[in-house]
């Protein structure tokens, strides 16, 4: 575990606003602390996000003693107060039970801090810390666990997971956010209900999705989900432990759509490829792959939209990465106006990272092609503005239609290629060819 600093540091804002809550809660004579995460990212050294006080002050209480204040889950005692710009949740102490849909208790009542600990999710995230004397109260052993580098359920694992079951996911979010093991009894658990994930809405299951592979870690959370049997339910489809080559390649920051779009690779398309030895060269893989993103890729993409609670954005970015794909790998056989095009696309940004990723043989020296070329387009300018217009299309007699749009695109590949670079020279090429 990486240990907090001992050199003294300024609080951030947001720490000052919820120490100034749990001050004026125990100045009334209530116990108030500091919870959750934000206890368990100090001690590992790392600025917390958010900050969350628990108390064991009831809403109504809480409500009197802070103006700026609203319930956020009043059958909870959830309030959220407002210190400045500053919003912190202040949540009593509580124990649920009765749980009916793998989601919500049916029965909440106020209780201490012992027991708020303990219907929490992990140990990791069941500490609490008063801020005033600096003590860290711990019921679960989180310390040691934080120490020990493990992600541990509270108590009975199946009874936390059956709390609900998107903490499934949440473990191996936390697991490879951390770097930390998955307790045996806690992978256990998960092995076993793995295919109630299902029952959880789409809307938390892409937000834990969304978080989880935009990290640095994404490989490492895609091969424990598959591990776990986790990607059945997750994606409506067989479990499937693939090779995830081209995941684990992938480079440091990469975007969510492209962690998708490595995975759907490995999982759908090389594995099979590979499998059937029906590729021999990067020409061939090519062909496949755009095969492949004509026939199968719109049914995936819509399935994964639908699975993972896509927004739009994402699943184009998605599915646009993948179409491109054997584009770049047909580089050779672009025209210098087709590679410009390619450096000039919206998807270019996604789908390069990806043929980076493919270990395929060839590949290097193709990368390396890409790369030279590509020095010498942008200075050429991959994008300039058009020589000609529509305007100039209707000047010579043409009327909008299919020849239109046509003849501008033609037009603009003979700008790109550096066979026209005048305004007159395109005029004159489109008397030509009209």
């Amino acid at each position: 575990m990486k240990a907090a600093s001992n050199t003294p540091q300024v609080p951030s804002e947001g720490r000052r606003a919820a120490i100034s809550i749990v001050q004026a809660l125990q100045n009334k004579g209530f116990i108030a602390y500091l919870a959750g995460g934000c206890v368990r990212d100090r001690l590992l050294g790392v600025e917390p996000k958010d900050f969350d006080v628990a108390t064991n002050a009831e809403p109504k209480n809480v409500r009197k003693l802070f103006h700026n204040t609203r319930y956020v889950g009043e059958a909870f005692g959830v309030v959220l107060v407002r210190i400045g710009r500053i919003r912190i949740e202040v949540a009593t102490f509580r124990t649920e039970w009765g749980y009916q849909d793998g989601r919500r208790p049916q029965h909440v009542s106020f209780s201490d801090a012992e027991h708020d600990a303990q219907r929490r999710d992990f140990t990791i995230n069941g500490l609490f810390e008063d801020p005033i004397s600096g003590k860290v109260i711990d019921f679960i052993g989180g310390q040691a666990d934080l120490r020990a580098g493990i992600i541990r359920a509270i108590g009975e694992p199946k009874t936390r997971f059956g709390e609900d079951y998107l903490r499934m996911l949440r473990a191996v979010r936390f697991s490879t956010r951390f770097g930390f093991t998955l307790e045996h009894r806690t992978t256990a658990a998960i092995v076993q209900h793995h295919s109630k994930l299902s029952e959880i809405s789409r809307e938390r299951i892409g937000q834990e999705i969304l978080s989880m592979f935009s990290g640095p870690r994404a490989a490492l959370a895609v091969q424990l989900i598959e591990h776990l049997g986790l990607d059945a339910p997750l994606l409506n489809e067989p479990p499937t432990m693939s090779r995830l080559t081209t995941l684990n390649n992938l480079g440091g920051s990469i975007q969510f759509v492209v962690t998708l779009a490595a995975w759907a690779l490995d999982r759908h398309i090389l594995e099979k490829l590979t499998r059937q030895d029906r590729v021999n060269s990067i020409d061939e893989l090519a062909t496949q792959l755009n095969e492949y993103t004509q026939q199968h890729l719109p049914e995936l993409a819509k399935r994964w939209r639908k699975m993972l609670c896509l927004s739009n954005e994402h699943r184009d970015a998605f599915q646009n990465s993948l179409v491109m794909l054997p584009k770049i790998l047909a580089w050779r056989s672009q025209s210098v106006s087709g590679q410009k095009r390619l450096l000039a696309s919206m998807p270019w940004q996604d789908s390069w990272p990806l043929a980076e990723a493919l270990r395929f043989s060839g590949m290097a020296q193709l990368r390396k092609t890409i790369r030279r070329h590509k020095q010498e387009l942008l200075k050429q300018g991959v994008s300039p503005p058009p020589l000609a217009s529509g305007d100039d299309l209707i000047r010579l007699g043409l009327k909008p239609g299919p020849a239109f749009s046509r003849l501008l695109n033609l037009v603009y590949d003979a700008q790109l290629d550096r066979t026209i670079a005048s305004r007159e020279e395109a005029l004159e090429w489109l008397k030509k060819h009209q």
